[in-house]
């Protein structure tokens, strides 16, 4: 069993000049923790993959495409390989997500 704590782990360095912590890599998967602070979002950006988005704490806005929309805590958002996408803190306290890339299954 391998196991890993988000507080343990070392931030790396990323196109977002965001903190994100690669939490979990194997084949095939990949789970990062970002935390976005006030203000703060991502660069709009697609990836070779399919991602979803977990919300672990606070309030944001997701951009998939056209699509805007506000999420909170214990929010799942899918997002397809190819699709410009963003997050953004809309909050006054820490934006915390993972980020799941994972190959989908036939």
């Amino acid at each position: 069993m391998k196991t890993a704590k988000v507080e343990e782990t070392k931030p790396f360095k990323n196109a977002h000049m965001v903190d994100a912590r690669k939490i979990l890599e194997c084949p095939g998967a990949e789970v990062i923790h970002m935390a976005l602070i006030p203000g703060q979002a991502l660069k709009r950006h697609t990836t070779p993959v399919d991602v979803f988005f977990y919300i672990l704490e606070g309030t944001g806005e997701v951009e998939i495409g056209e699509e805007t929309q506000k999420v909170q805590k214990d929010a799942v958002i899918d997002s397809p390989k190819g699709i410009p996408h963003l997050l953004r803190n809309t909050s006054d306290g820490v934006f915390r997500f993972l980020v799941v890339k994972l190959p989908k299954t036939a």
